[in-house]
């Protein structure tokens, strides 16, 4: 895909599921990429499954800023530069307000929304320096409508949308692009961030590619569209749902 080969793209959450996919997909098409997540094994896995291309990987929590760091410190080091940012890690513990889980609370808020600006503090400076570069952040269907048990997770994407056009106003000068990637229902382990067994099992059903959720792989072709369009064009924000999907 044009445009891509030899960029150096770094990924938050790229340990399984759309991280994992999109890291593929980019790394096929002659990326050089960085990798980041908490669970090391599966970032030395995949790095392990494309033999051929230019990976390295750093254990990183996003919520934690100096590891966030780190991350895009390991790619200046290693290339000079960062062309794309893809802050993809975040977490969906759903369930009523009226349960008052302030610990579950609190994870969405430090993962899906300080995770995200924590990325962007980190490669602002690089990307304005270079006076070039785009970030990416993964939104959801729920970032656009909330619907009940949710409360949380779609303020949590919604404050995502609202950073990342704030992103695009303030450091469109610098040329720097910004988009958002919003999927409905994808087969991925986010399911599993649920501590409700019922909601955990309706998510998994729902979002199945054999229920009629998206791949990992639909996902990961936008963000390389995105990424492939000429510096010249701003891809903003990308909505992507399963066709039968109803929200």
């Amino acid at each position: 895909m044009a445009n891509i080969e030899g960029k150096v793209v770094v990924i938050m959450g790229a340990s399984s599921g759309i991280g994992e996919a999109t890291t593929k997909k980019l790394a096929e098409e002659g990326a050089r990429v960085v990798i980041a997540a908490r669970r090391e094994d599966r970032l030395q896995a995949l790095a392990q499954s494309l033999p051929n291309a230019e990976i390295s990987y750093l254990v990183a929590d996003v919520s934690n800023k100096e590891e966030v760091q780190s991350v895009i410190d390991l790619a200046i080091e290693k290339y000079g530069r960062v062309d794309v940012l893809f802050n993809n890690a975040g977490v969906m513990p759903t369930a009523p307000l009226s349960e008052s889980r302030f610990d579950e609370w609190r994870q969405m808020l430090d993962i899906n929304i300080m995770g995200v600006l924590n990325g962007i503090a980190a490669v602002l400076p690089v990307m304005k320096k270079q006076q070039s570069g785009h970030i990416i952040s993964t939104d959801s269907i729920a970032g656009h409508v909330v619907y009940p048990g949710s409360a949380v997770y779609c303020g949590t994407k919604f404050a995502v949308r609202a950073i990342m056009e704030g992103l695009r106003q303030e450091e469109r000068e610098n040329n720097l692009r910004s988009t958002i990637i919003s999927p409905g229902a994808v087969d991925t382990e986010l399911y599993l961030t649920s501590k409700d067994l019922e909601t955990q099992e309706w998510l998994k059903n729902n979002q199945s590619t054999e229920g009629f959720g998206l791949k990992s792989s639909d996902i990961a072709d936008a963000i390389a569209y995105a990424i492939s369009t000429p510096e010249t064009v701003a891809v903003s924000e990308i909505m992507i749902r399963p066709t039968k999907q109803m929200i």
